[in-house]
């Protein structure tokens, strides 16, 4: 864990001057497939960083006191990344029901989906780099679909579907501020090893760091 602090380079700051309990730097507690850790500026400043699985998340910005805590403000604010509907193509020769990419058209797998028809049960399932196509035995015209990128929680309202889409829909995930956090409304508090990040998402624990950065 000490070693990723040092890579997404949050001992880099500038020296500690401002007089506050919170100031500090604290490394992520919460289990050993999880790391990161965030940093109080003296200066009014923080930075943040998470490394879990395929998730990885950052912030910075300032930081203010408000009663017994802090709270932080991502600065500049994040935009979050977006879905937009785009013009099918072809993947190997064949338009899929479902495809999602990026904007230079890499599809993406693992976006978590719901597709509904005129009758019987919507078709559920997640995408594969060429997409998702429907079984050759079910006949049904898509209707409508939802779609979700579980990793960063990109969701989007449901996409309905006309004659002129023929049951097929392409998506492009425009990236913007993916990853960055906004924290607004999130606040730390003090615990006996080091502090608490309160964000709206759920708890997380970080440990108070020693001086010794060669730890």
């Amino acid at each position: 864990m000490r070693q990723l602090l040092l890579a997404i380079a949050l001992l880099a700051a500038p020296a500690i001057a401002q007089d506050n309990a919170f100031v500090g730097e604290y490394g992520i507690a919460e289990g050993p497939d999880v790391g990161g850790g965030l940093l109080i500026r003296g200066d009014g400043r923080f930075q943040y960083a998470l490394a879990a699985g395929a998730l990885d998340e950052r912030a910075e910005g300032r930081w203010e006191a408000r009663g017994d805590g802090i709270c932080l403000t991502t600065e500049p604010k994040p935009v979050p990344p977006a879905f937009e509907k785009g013009v099918p193509i072809a993947v190997e020769g064949a338009i899929p029901t479902l495809l999602v990419t990026w904007p230079n058209g890499e599809g993406i797998p693992g976006v978590d989906f719901r597709i509904g028809f005129d009758s019987g049960d919507p078709a559920e399932g997640y995408t594969q780099y060429y997409g998702w196509t429907m079984p050759e035995d079910d006949h049904r015209l898509p209707r409508w679909v939802e779609v979700s990128e579980p990793i960063h929680g990109v969701t989007a309202p449901r996409f309905e579907l006309s004659g002129a889409d023929r049951g097929k829909l392409r998506l492009t995930l425009i990236p913007n501020d993916i990853g960055v956090v906004d924290m607004e409304s999130a606040c730390v508090e003090k615990t006996d090893r080091g502090v608490v990040l309160h964000r709206r998402d759920g708890d997380i624990r970080f440990v108070r760091l020693g001086s010794e950065r060669g730890e």
